[in-house]
């Protein structure tokens, strides 16, 4: 699985133009086939900080969503927004999705 982790600081007059903005984006990327998950959150210390939490079933998956034409408009439609260049993680490790936290389970069901 190819894991990406991705801070967007968006200047401050985009932060609430920012979701809807890459709405279009995010739900072509959840469409493509090799796509595992694509979520938003945002930072509780910088407002106008988004972290954009993706992955893909393998390195070709990726590969189609760097190339495919709704990434390329959402780069462009990006560039407007950004405040400074994006931070990234990008690593392939074993796997197909989340796990569950073994050192804590809820108290009440």
């Amino acid at each position: 699985m190819i894991f990406i982790a991705v801070k967007f600081t968006v200047h401050s007059e985009e932060r609430d133009n920012w979701l809807p903005a890459v709405e279009p984006f995010t739900l072509a990327t959840r469409q493509e086939p090799g796509n595992l998950f694509f979520e938003w959150s945002y930072s509780v210390e910088n407002p106008d900080q988004f972290v954009l939490l993706e992955a893909f079933a393998s390195p070709e998956a990726g590969e189609a969503h760097v190339k495919s034409e709704h990434f390329a408009a959402a780069m462009d439609l990006m560039a407007d927004l950004v405040a400074v260049a994006p931070e990234i993680i990008n690593v392939e490790v074993p796997g197909d999705g989340w796990s569950r936290m073994a050192e804590l389970t809820p108290s009440r069901q």
